[in-house]
């Protein structure tokens, strides 16, 4: 099937650059000698499991449900971080999941001899107290009154019998110089306790295959902490592993004007791709400009009820036209994995395109759908 010939809505794997990510990321495991994990949050797209195990050493799950599906459909090691486990899920997790990462001492004490019993490698996520971010407090980790991570102040309360590795999650969509910087803090502040252990792992936020990503940077921060620790470190980035690697296609439904002419698509912000709104952030659309840099301008918005469901403004070469179709880029990750069905709005396909740009049609979906998330 040709990409013109696909539905709309719907999500469109690129195989090719989803390949091309992983090289870069499988370079990286070899310079540094360290082990990358997908995490799972970010992009849970299973199909394409058999191809991101050829490259990475496992996946990282946020719970139960991502626990079981890297178990199930990941080959590799299987890592779980939770902010707060629950009591009747907890066993199950530990039996699928070679590390568990603990967020608090209270989860620690309450969950630590059960995971060691299920054969697990217990870890302590720390918060460094270090923000590299502005402007998103909703992704930083490090912001005041996060409930991130053990701080340095409490971890001496910490039984470290059991313990093997120190965890910090801190960037997000950041270049190697702040991961250097957040190292540095972890070094200062939690080091002392680094003999205690075997591994650490630095979260994910590392935006590795982006061009402009200083790598050599990254290497030398991963063979320092090896090389004077004695410590085995994991990276688990999640956008880097499918960055640039979907589209989103969608379809002018009708043209309003009210100040500006605006086309309403079949493909909704609120719903399919609702980092546009949290973050906030404006996707890039192929074949298109900045309001005003072209022709002809547009905001785009989606077809709820909501009055902020806009995607952004943007610019042709040519007027948009009902049934013409836009292709939103970078819609691999963040995106399937936290759509919605708000106001009823279908949940779009999702499409395989290979390195010939055949594709295929891997998942659609209806009103049972919809249905069976209600009661």
């Amino acid at each position: 099937m040709k990409f013109s010939e696909l539905p709309t809505p719907c999500f469109v794997i690129d195989k090719a650059k989803l390949t091309a990510n992983l090289r870069i990321l499988k370079s990286v495991r070899e310079r540094a000698g360290c082990k990358i994990l997908l995490a799972q949050k970010a992009f849970s797209a299973f199909a394409v499991y058999p191809l991101v195990s050829e490259y990475l050493d496992g996946a990282t799950a946020s719970g139960l449900f991502e626990a079981r599906l890297g178990s199930e459909e990941f080959r590799g090691e299987n890592h779980v971080f939770c902010t707060a486990y629950k009591d009747d899920e907890f066993d199950e997790i530990a039996s699928l999941c070679g590390h568990v990462v603990f967020n608090s001492l209270g989860q620690l004490r309450r969950f630590k001899g059960r995971a060691l019993k299920a054969g697990a490698k217990v870890g302590i996520r720390v918060n460094p107290e270090f923000s590299t971010q502005s402007g998103h407090a909703i992704y930083d980790p490090c912001a005041e009154y996060s409930r991130l991570g053990v701080l340095c102040a409490d971890l001496s309360e910490a039984d470290f019998d059991g313990v093997s590795g120190i965890h910090f999650h801190t960037l997000c969509e950041q270049n190697s110089d702040d991961l250097e910087a957040t190292l540095n803090a972890v070094v200062e502040k939690f080091g002392k306790y680094f003999k205690k252990i075997s591994w650490i792992n630095f979260g994910g936020g590392h935006h590795i295959t982006r061009p402009g990503y200083d790598i050599d940077r990254l290497v030398n921060c991963v063979k320092k902490v090896k090389e004077e620790f004695n410590l085995e470190v994991y990276l688990e980035p999640g956008e880097a592993v499918a960055l640039n690697a979907g589209f989103l296609k969608a379809k002018v439904l009708d043209i309003v004007k009210n100040g500006i002419e605006t086309a309403v698509l079949d493909a909704s912000a609120a719903c399919h791709m609702p980092d546009v709104i949290e973050m906030p952030y404006r996707p890039p659309v192929l074949n298109s400009g900045k309001l005003g840099e072209k022709p002809f301008s547009y905001r785009l918005a989606g077809a709820t009820c909501l009055a902020g469901d806009v995607i952004g403004d943007y610019s042709f070469d040519e007027k948009l036209k009902i049934s013409d179709e836009i292709v939103f880029a970078d819609m691999a990750i963040y995106s399937m994995v936290k759509t919605n069905t708000f106001n009823g709005m279908p949940l779009p396909s999702i499409a395989v395109m290979e390195e010939d740009g055949d594709c295929t049609i891997i998942r659609n979906f209806s009103y049972a759908d919809f249905k069976s998330r209600l009661s």
